[in-house]
């Protein structure tokens, strides 16, 4: 064992490291928001959950990650910290998958069918396959799919690299006498623990020991409170991400460090009395690679079947270690708004669904703050004009924190699809804050005439509510269009925005006439005028949102081009056109 092994050892960890990162990646990516949804349809059956969380962890190929995750999304007040107990006992179950995978290296036989099993021999066939499909395909799913082959026979070069610079360690008198000490259950837990500490990697760690198991110096008792060890390490990487986080964000890191510590402090003396009554033979046995895989995924079933009945206790425990320092202090109504962690950014695709979900809030309010104003107009009332204020700042708070959100999120590697949703939000979240300006805007115009006691003629009445019909049309439209993604119901929306410019210039057209008459006064008119102008900044906002609705699906935003071809030689719009304009005639 020279210096040469050690740089070969390091490498075969650059390499693990690494391929396990693009692996991760590229499986969270080929998920896509399906991994966000499988989170929401965590449920009260603890075997539900479990299967979920253990399927998240598969997918990310990594329970730190998946963790890391549940911070975020309780952080963002997503899920409650008590939601993520069955999850994280399915995580753990779940990252067990790499050690099988590790494990395939060690099959030995002369049977060419059982040669093929081993990676570092269909692993280049992988590779190969995985680089022309990058290199060559076009669809994003069939890139990612050949970057997680990639990323496989990365990962298992770095552990054929790893077993390489061990190998000559079982010769060394030296490597024997130290392996002697890790006899003693506490220091393999407190190695293992530590090394997978300062990697922030369990498969990395595991699969380290499955490389040191091949030089036939470890045994299964002593491989088993390394295990044990591995498994309280890899919740590091939860506790360094929730400093900063909330409460709530805390317990779940803490949470998980506990599922772990309890596991160990329970099975492992269950395991020495017994192994001291019963003197297993296996205990002295040299492991394989195979029986690290064993030993790491019974562990975990063990730790959750005898943990999982006792969760509300755990809970409990750890509302205890976290309690609240001094008084409680409830966040405020602004404060539970668009709460993105940034820590949603290590799973993008999570990310993209939840900037979504909190998206389609804003339309929502948006929409429904400008009914409202524009039910002022018949009937004012003082603390539903203060509800429309309120949520007008609501409306500005999630364009601010939005917007910041999706500048971060659209730096990360995205999918196409998740690309596309991100341009269409930072499109159109600029609109949904001028809608909600405007509907504060109508909310004055209201003020201003109860104020000073005037109304509209009978006439006026007439064309407004004519009017404002075509205003609520156009904003469920483009509510629809923008939630639903529906490009068919945006097209609507441009021939409505074009018959209310014209349903404008009418009802200005009749004012100045009752003008001339004698039949509305001037300052009548400059309401009615400032009221118009609304209504038509607030249709022009519908037709910006349509447009970017449609136009990202063909990954362009030249609205100015879009709305001159539509607007020609399209007899879809004409018909769209008449339809609206009998509708809503005068």
């Amino acid at each position: 064992m020279d210096i040469f092994s050690v740089l070969q050892l390091l490498c075969g960890l650059a390499f693990f490291l690494f391929g396990m990162q693009v692996m991760s990646h590229n499986l969270e990516r080929l998920a896509g928001g399906k991994l966000e949804g499988t989170l929401k349809k965590v449920t009260s059956n603890p075997l539900v959950s479990v299967g979920l969380g253990a399927i998240i962890t598969i997918a990310m190929q990594s329970s730190s990650a998946c963790t890391v995750m549940l911070v975020g999304l309780v952080n963002s007040g997503i899920m409650h910290f008590s939601q993520t107990l069955n999850v994280i006992f399915g995580a753990n179950i779940g990252t067990t998958l790499t050690a099988w995978l590790l494990s395939l290296s060690g099959i030995e036989s002369d049977n060419l069918f059982m040669q093929l099993l081993k990676p570092v021999n269909f692993s280049p066939v992988l590779a190969v396959i995985g680089v022309f499909m990058t290199m060559l395909c076009k669809r994003d799913r069939n890139k990612s799919i050949g970057n997680i082959l990639v990323g496989f026979a990365v990962l298992m070069i770095g552990m054929s690299f790893m077993s390489g610079a061990v190998a000559p360690l079982a010769e060394i008198p030296e490597f024997g006498a130290l392996m002697v000490k890790f006899r003693n259950p506490a220091i393999g837990v407190i190695v293992g623990a530590l090394f997978t500490a300062l990697i922030q990697s369990s498969a990395a760690s595991v699969g380290i020991l499955q490389a040191l198991a091949m030089t036939g110096s470890i045994t299964y008792g002593m491989a088993l409170p390394i295990i044990m060890g591995q498994n309280i390490g890899t919740c590091i990487t939860a506790i360094i991400s929730c400093i900063g986080a909330n409460t709530g964000a805390k317990r779940v890191a803490v949470m998980h460090t506990l599922i772990n510590l309890l596991g160990t402090v329970i099975l492992l003396p269950v395991y020495l009395i017994l192994n001291a009554i019963f003197h297993f033979p296996i205990t002295n046995q040299p492991i394989d690679a195979f029986g690290i895989a064993l030993l790491h995924t019974l562990f975990n079933i063990l730790a959750t079947i005898l943990l999982m009945p006792n969760g509300k206790g755990i809970i409990k425990l750890t509302e205890w270690l976290t309690r609240e320092k001094g008084a409680v202090v409830s966040a405020t109504h602004q404060d539970q708004i668009a709460v993105l962690d940034e820590r949603l950014l290590r799973s993008p695709s999570v990310a993209v669904q939840e900037s979504g979900n909190y998206t389609v809030e804003m339309c929502k309010t948006a929409r429904e703050t400008l009914l409202k104003s524009m039910g002022l107009l018949i009937h004012y009332d003082e603390a539903l004009a203060q509800e429309i204020i309120q949520l007008e700042d609501d409306i500005d708070l999630y364009e601010d924190r939005l917007g910041t959100f999706l500048v971060r999120l659209s730096a990360q590697a995205l999918s196409r699809n998740d690309s596309q949703a991100v341009s269409l939000m930072l499109h159109t979240i600029g609109d949904f804050e001028r809608l909600g300006d405007h509907a504060v805007n109508v909310q004055r115009v209201g003020e201003e005439m109860h104020r000073k006691g005037l109304s509209f003629s009978s006439e006026a009445q007439k064309e407004l509510k004519v009017l404002s019909d075509a205003i609520e049309e156009i904003l469920r439209l483009t509510e629809d269009a923008f939630v639903q993604y529906d490009a068919a119901k945006a097209s609507q929306v441009e021939p409505l925005e074009q018959v209310i410019d014209k349903l404008i210039a009418k009802i200005k057209d009749h004012h100045i006439a009752r003008l001339q008459r004698g039949e509305c006064t001037i300052e009548m008119g400059f309401i009615l005028s400032d009221l118009l102008n609304n209504y038509q900044r607030i249709s022009d906002h519908c037709s910006n949102i349509a447009v970017a609705v449609i136009e990202v699906q063909h990954n362009s935003f030249d609205t100015h081009k879009y709305l001159n071809d539509v607007k020609h030689d399209s007899d879809a719009f004409d018909a769209a056109f008449e339809r609206f304009a009998q509708k809503y005639a005068l």
